[in-house]
């Protein structure tokens, strides 16, 4: 008997509508991709020390604590300088950057500032504080730069508060 062999021809591939597809849906995809921009704050651990700290009198060590209902501005030496309660909008970072700027009046050589926040604190308030009490903003009118506070910031936890 004889056999048959049937020719099988080799499909052709057509790709130009899948082409078509990738030629309009690339530029669709890349006109509405959000970019974002990432911005980096440099901070570091408080230092440890192993033994006793040497405390200077006029030398300022100064911690910003967030609480819940305040804003805390201290000197590790001194105690509290100034307790900023929340206002109707939270936080009152203008009053603790004016407060920041009148410490470093006073202490015009020191740069370094410790931020200790509630481990519920949110990360826009601890970046906000941090803003505030790194610099001074530019002005809004003319050619300024934002002016150095205490740019060496470490972030800490806060110390629980005392109940009386």
């Amino acid at each position: 008997m004889r056999s048959r062999r049937i020719r099988k021809h080799a499909a052709e591939l057509d790709v130009t509508a899948f082409i078509n597809m990738i030629v309009v849906l690339v530029p669709f995809l890349l006109s509405t991709a959000v970019f974002t921009q990432l911005s980096v704050v440099d901070v570091a651990l408080p230092a440890q020390n192993s033994g006793v700290e040497q405390l200077k009198v006029d030398e300022l060590k100064l911690e910003v604590v967030i609480r819940p209902d305040a804003i805390e501005v201290g000197d590790k030496i001194g105690g509290l300088i100034s307790r900023i309660p929340n206002g109707a909008r939270g936080y009152d970072t203008a009053a603790l950057a004016q407060i920041v700027e009148q410490l470093k009046a006073r202490f015009p050589t020191q740069a370094h500032a410790s931020v200790l926040a509630l481990p519920d604190t949110s990360y826009e308030v601890l970046i906000q504080v941090m803003d505030a009490v790194r610099e001074r903003p530019a002005p809004a009118v003319g050619k300024g730069e934002p002016v150095p506070l205490f740019p060496d910031i470490s972030i800490g936890d806060a110390p629980v508060p005392k109940r009386t």
